[in-house]
């Protein structure tokens, strides 16, 4: 009977092994070990792009000035002054005004170019790198280049002008034309590469739709906005939102060459960003400006998202 009664007893802790091993193997079941791999990019990520977000966010609410200790709280007073500020709405007329015409400059040279080189031949090839070769070079090596070649004494643009017979511009000390300058070399830097990206949509267009629009009576022009065009909705959407959100991050080009005059005349958000919280030390407004940003960038992509997403029916 006390043999009985022992593995009565025992009975249930066996029972109660199995069913422990058995979580603890469901649990390592459960468990991906690609989470291991991915950690230290979610870590890095946390550490240098989420907690300085977070960190800026809060600085905007304080009177943060480098070299005082205390941080005064202010709430909403860096956006409220901010709201007041003349030179920060120049700014933002400043990056607007350069964003909506490099963005259109380079969806349409990129376009045209991508419908000129759509076929693979050897000069084809040739011309696509080096219509490409700007978009892989510095900005701020393009910035110094270009600003020599302004360069109303020594520059080529102005000898080459000269030439037939347009007399020599101060084309970056010119307050009405140092900003079309800068919207040119922007231009130029970055077709090449709305070009490749068009250039594999325009690759993608099915070749039965463009015979049987030509089969139709379709002319070029037709086939090109009936067929290709709809076509192209998803790549020409990648690019305008890549190219809009780059070109409102204008910083490079305008530092190196202008510097943000004449008068301020191209000076943008993120070069007076950089005034306040590097050259007058207050972080705390700096970071209400790059908050205004962030959420300008956040509402023009939304805004694009919806105006230039891919239906079924195109």
């Amino acid at each position: 009977m006390a043999h009985l009664a022992d593995q009565a007893t025992d009975a249930p802790a066996r029972s109660r092994g199995p069913d422990r091993r058995s979580r603890g193997r469901g649990w390592r079941s459960r468990f991906n070990p690609a989470y291991l791999f991915v950690a230290p990019a979610f870590l890095l990520a946390a550490v240098f792009i989420l907690w300085p977000i977070v960190q800026s966010g809060w600085m905007s609410l304080h009177d943060w000035t480098i070299g005082d200790d205390s941080h005064k709280w202010l709430g909403f007073g860096n956006y409220t002054e901010l709201w007041h500020d003349s030179r920060f709405w120049n700014a933002l007329k400043v990056t607007i005004v350069y964003a909506v015409f490099v963005v259109i400059g380079q969806v349409a040279i990129g376009l045209a170019l991508a419908q000129w080189l759509r076929r693979t031949t050897w000069y084809t090839m040739l011309l696509r790198s080096a219509f490409f070769f700007p978009t892989i070079a510095s900005l701020a090596v393009t910035g110094i280049v270009w600003k020599f070649l302004l360069d109303p004494q020594v520059g080529l643009v102005d000898g080459w002008l000269g030439k037939i017979g347009v007399h020599s511009q101060n084309w970056l000390q010119d307050t009405h034309l140092a900003l079309p300058a800068l919207i040119a070399v922007g231009i130029w830097k970055n077709f090449g590469f709305s070009m490749i990206v068009l250039l594999a949509g325009v690759q993608g267009v099915r070749q039965d739709l463009i015979e049987a629009a030509t089969l139709d009576g379709a002319g070029a022009i037709a086939r090109f906005r009936h067929v290709t065009l709809p076509a192209l909705r998803p790549a020409i959407l990648f690019t305008v939102v890549i190219g809009t959100v780059n070109a409102l991050q204008l910083f490079d080009l305008t530092y190196v060459m202008t510097d943000g005059g004449p008068l301020f005349h191209t000076e943008s958000i993120v070069m007076y960003l950089y005034q306040r919280g590097f050259v007058d030390f207050r972080l705390g407004y700096a970071s209400a400006i790059a908050w205004v940003l962030f959420l300008i960038i956040i509402a023009v992509s939304v805004v694009q998202l919806r105006m230039l997403r891919f239906r079924d029916d195109d």
